[in-house]
């Protein structure tokens, strides 16, 4: 047998650089590249065979090991789970950094490859520089905490154990049924000890994707169950958008007249003017979408994994008669809510099944209903988009909380702009083809409820983890998988401080990313979620501590973000009225670097919700009239809702 004497390192390079996927008879390099954050627990190994031979892997260095991580997540999301980026950290710190991006891939179901240096195999000299010691156990390091949120751990303790480590983990990686984060953990030693590998080890590698096809006995029950109802319901998720089966569906909602509702994940798969597409569905959802889901007699779930936020806490497809059906790669996921399950790659199952309920002549029961929701929908979108500040005579979207402090909010911000005014313009003015990137705050919830995605993929929430500081290093993601698209990071500043740094990385890389930065002055959502509960104002506003009353409810502390971007290089600019964003979006097209519009809204203008529940921990006791009634109205809703 020949062999190739390598370090553990090396050979882990050179087998990465071999592994290539084929999907429809497409062929592409499975790994694009490497994010790298070099310490004393990964330069000397992994970061001198990056050095020696990357072969055809790029090297990228990230400025947070969060923030690149997040980078490699968006990427293999926006290239649809077909290519990815590996991500290296030393030892300690720098691999925990990295546990929340694991665990923003896995709960997403996207694939993403940490390589976290660790301590000694050896532990000839325990404690390391960074090294956590456990008494009771002394094979414990900072990696075992990505245990919980991986979807394959190993760690590396002899260089032979590589193969079958990365055997395991391209499985893992290429499995669009179980796919998540995969930790391979390094200690320094073992990276740089060398082994006679089978030279057979790093050949050519074909990881092939085939379309799951549904069992005969599934379409039958499929088909049976879908022929007794007249009002059914898509539920259109991530899963579509995976399979590239857009097309399909909107044939299939076509062809049998059902109408069709968006999770955040599977907004985008189809355009959102079509006349069946709802928009937006459950907790975040729009009036239409919901007001249908509320009527339906079944929900037909496509490759969507059904949390909270869609089924609005199992309240919203609770109705006497609602059945579900679903279509999911994923046995777990498509088991859940006691569905009728398709097990089954999306585009596959979505013409198998048209075929057989045009053969039998199926069209669902629906009038007038569908284009009178839209309708209805049409004309709140309009009001939205026109919602202006006028001091002494405003009620904000969200009333009853601070309406009181708004004029001190205008004044500290210099702007009466409000947030559903600014999304509507933004909307026009971005262009279909851009691709908008969010992950927390207000904004997925007005951007799931209030945007209209007209080009495929266009369309790109983390909505699965809901990661703060996702934004700005999703944005640089999405802008590796597709460089020709213009790409915005919609943050709020309560977002944008938890994590930036890859902005400094879009410089270095050349990739022009654009961050919308909406400055409420606060944690606006969790402020609106507190005081919709019966609590007061707290902890949630940007408020200096007051020297009086020794609490955070002081003037309010105003950021120039604008001018702190700048530093980086990005190109800045500030907006407080509509004429100087149209301005910004208009010159920021023009530029080649990263940009940055700091735009300052008006806490309370964001969407309100439209008639989903969405179960939340209340206290029981308290002293307080309004979170008792909080407390009684979840009470209310849980007796509503499907238990399991």
């Amino acid at each position: 047998m020949e062999t190739i004497r390598l370090t553990t390192a090396q050979a882990l390079v050179k087998f990465l650089d071999q592994q290539y996927i084929e999907f429809d008879g497409e062929e592409q390099r499975f790994v694009k590249g490497i994010f790298t954050i070099f310490g004393h627990g990964n330069v000397l190994g992994l970061g001198q065979a990056l050095e020696e031979d990357c072969g055809g892997l790029e090297v990228y260095q990230g400025r947070n090991e969060q923030g690149m991580a997040h980078a490699a997540v968006a990427f293999a999301k926006q290239m649809r789970r077909r290519q990815i980026c590996a991500c290296t950290s030393s030892v300690g710190p720098g691999a925990a950094n990295m546990v929340t991006a694991a665990a923003t891939a896995t709960a997403n179901q996207i694939p993403v490859l940490l390589l976290p240096g660790d301590t000694f195999a050896s532990r000839q000299p325990d404690p390391v520089l960074q090294q956590i010691e456990q008494p009771h156990d002394l094979t414990v390091s900072t990696n075992d905490a990505f245990r919980p949120v991986s979807k394959y751990w190993d760690r590396i303790m002899r260089p032979e154990q590589l193969m079958t480590a990365l055997l395991h983990a391209m499985r893992v990686l290429t499995n669009p049924a179980d796919t998540g984060a995969v930790t391979i953990a390094l200690p320094q030693d073992v990276q740089g000890e060398a082994y006679d590998y089978p030279a057979s080890f790093f050949a050519k590698r074909m990881h092939r994707i085939d379309r799951r096809p549904a069992s005969e006995a599934a379409l039958e029950d499929a088909v049976r169950l879908m022929m007794s109802k007249r009002k059914p319901l898509i539920i259109c998720g991530g899963g579509v958008r995976y399979s590239e089966a857009g097309a399909e569906l909107q044939a299939f909602a076509e062809a049998l007249h059902i109408p069709l509702a968006e999770t955040q994940a599977g907004k985008s798969a189809v355009p959102g003017s079509h006349p069946l597409n709802l928009g937006g569905v459950g907790v975040t959802g729009n009036g239409a979408a919901n007001a249908i889901a509320k009527e339906a007699d079944l929900i037909i779930g496509v490759g969507t994994r059904f949390t909270d936020f869609t089924t609005g806490s199992k309240e919203l497809f609770s109705g006497p008669g609602t059945d579900i059906l679903t279509v999911n790669v994923s046995e777990f996921h498509a088991l859940k809510l006691e569905a009728t399950p398709v097990v089954a790659d999306a585009k596959a199952a979505l013409i198998a099944l048209r075929q057989r309920l045009e053969a039998a002549g199926y069209r669902s029961g629906y009038t007038t209903e569908i284009e009178a929701a839209r309708a209805a929908w049409s004309e709140e979108w309009k009001r939205l988009a026109g919602i202006q500040y006028a001091a002494g005579a405003f009620t904000p979207e969200v009333s009853g909380h601070l309406d009181e402090a708004l004029p001190e909010y205008a004044e500290a911000l210099g702007s009466c702009l409000t947030q559903t005014r600014v999304l509507a313009a933004l909307n026009r003015l971005l262009g279909d083809d851009a691709v908008v990137v969010g992950a927390s705050g207000s904004l997925p919830g007005d951007l799931q409820r209030m945007w209209v995605a007209e080009a495929p993929h266009s369309y790109h929430m983390e909505y699965g983890y809901s990661c703060m500081g996702y934004e700005i290093s999703g944005a640089l993601g999405v802008k590796m998988a597709e460089p020709d698209r213009e790409v915005y990071a919609f943050a709020g500043d309560g977002s944008y401080l938890m994590l930036h740094s890859e902005l400094v990385t879009s410089i270095q890389e050349g990739q022009k990313i654009n961050v919308l930065l909406f400055d409420n002055n606060g944690f606006g959502c969790i402020n609106n979620l507190q005081m919709g509960h019966g609590m007061g104002s707290f902890g949630t506003e940007f408020r200096a501590r007051n020297t009086s009353t020794g609490k955070l409810d002081g003037p309010l502390v105003g950021i120039d973000f604008a001018r702190s971007a700048a530093g980086y290089g990005v190109i800045t600019y500030t907006a407080r009225t509509l004429e100087e964003l149209e301005q910004a979006v208009a010159d920021a097209k023009r530029q080649t670097v990263s940009t940055l519009i700091d735009i300052k809204v008006l806490p309370k203008t964001m969407t309100n919700g439209y008639g989903a529940w969405w179960n939340v921990g209340v206290a029981e006791v308290s002293g307080k009239p309004d979170i008792a009634r909080a407390s009684e109205e979840r009470r209310r809703f849980l007796q509503q809702a499907r238990p399991y």
